[in-house]
C-alpha cells in the first residue's frame, strides 16, 4: 500500500486530509487513485493509519481513518549523527542511509576541515529524509538540524542530553563501537555518533571531543570515507542493541 506523510493538524477523529500538491498529483495523476481506494498514512509521531479515500479535490484529498497502529519499525534507541559536513553532495547520501538504518536525527556541523562552500540546502536534506523515511516504511521523519558549529556541538554533548557519546576516530586502533557500548553500565536510551568531514578531526577537535566525554572509537581495520563511517556506524550501534 502507498504510503503518504500527513501534517499532525490534518489528522481529525475519524478523517485525514491530504493537502500537500505533490501527494495529491501523485494519488490522483500517478496511482489513479479515487473514491473507496486505500492508501496508507503515517504522522511522523509513530502512528500508521489505514485511510479509505472519500473525497477528492485540486486542493486537497479526504480519507475516512478504517484502522490506526503503533509503527513498530522505530528503534528503541535514539541516535543523534553529528556529521562534519562534506564537499558537495555526499551529505544526501549520508541522509539518506543513516534515515534508512534507524538515525533519529542528524546536525551537520562545520569543522576545522570542512570546505565552507560544501553547505547545501537544508529544504534538499529535509526532502531526503522524508523520502527515505517513505521508502524503508519507518513512521517517524527524522529531524536534520541546522548547521551547527563545532562549540555548539561540544555544548550539546557537555549538556548530558546523550546517555554516552562516541567518534570514529582513525588514530584510535583498539577500541571498537561494541567495546564502548559494554563499557557503559546501563544500556543507553540515546547516543551521539560524531563523524568528521573528508580529512578527519583536527588534533584539537579531537581533544575537545575527549574532554566532553565522547568516547574514541574504530569501525574496522581499514580506513571509511566520511559518507560511508556514520551509516556504518549506526548499523553497528543497531546490530548490538537493537537485535
Amino acid at each position: 500500500m502507498n504510503r503518504f506523510l500527513a501534517k499532525k493538524a490534518n489528522i481529525l477523529a475519524n478523517e485525514v486530509i491530504i493537502d500537500e500538491q505533490k501527494d495529491i498529483h501523485h494519488i490522483t495523476r500517478v496511482l489513479r487513485l479515487g473514491n473507496g481506494d486505500a492508501i496508507g498514512v503515517f504522522d511522523s509521531e509513530g502512528w500508521e493509519y489505514h485511510v479509505e479515500i472519500s473525497a477528492v479535490s485540486q486542493k486537497e484529498i479526504r480519507g475516512r481513518i478504517i484502522d490506526k497502529s503503533r509503527n513498530a519499525r522505530e528503534p528503541e534507541i535514539k541516535v543523534t549523527l553529528f556529521q562534519g559536513i562534506p564537499k558537495h553532495g555526499k551529505m544526501e547520501s549520508i541522509i539518506q542511509k543513516s534515515v534508512e538504518l534507524g538515525v533519529n536525527g542528524i546536525v551537520p556541523v562545520f569543522m576545522a576541515r570542512t570546505e565552507r562552500k560544501a553547505a547545501n540546502n537544508m529544504t534538499r536534506w529535509r526532502k531526503i529524509s522524508e523520502e527515505a523515511v517513505k521508502q524503508c516504511r519507518r513512521a517517524v521523519v527524522p529531524e536534520i538540524s541546522e548547521e551547527a558549529s563545532y562549540e555548539d556541538m561540544i555544548r550539546a554533548l557537555k549538556s548530558m542530553q546523550f546517555d554516552a557519546a562516541i567518534f570514529a576516530y582513525e588514530n584510535e586502533e583498539c577500541h571498537t563501537i561494541k567495546e564502548a557500548l559494554k563499557g557503559i553500565e546501563n544500556k543507553p536510551r540515546s547516543i551521539a555518533v560524531v563523524i568528521g568531514p573528508e580529512g578527519g578531526f583536527s588534533d584539537e577537535e579531537a581533544a575537545a571531543l575527549k574532554e566532553a566525554g565522547g568516547k574514541p572509537v574504530s569501525l574496522g581495520k581499514t580506513i571509511l570515507r566520511t559518507e560511508t563511517a556514520g551509516p556504518a556506524a549506526i548499523a553497528m550501534i543497531m546490530y548490538e542493541l537493537e537485535m
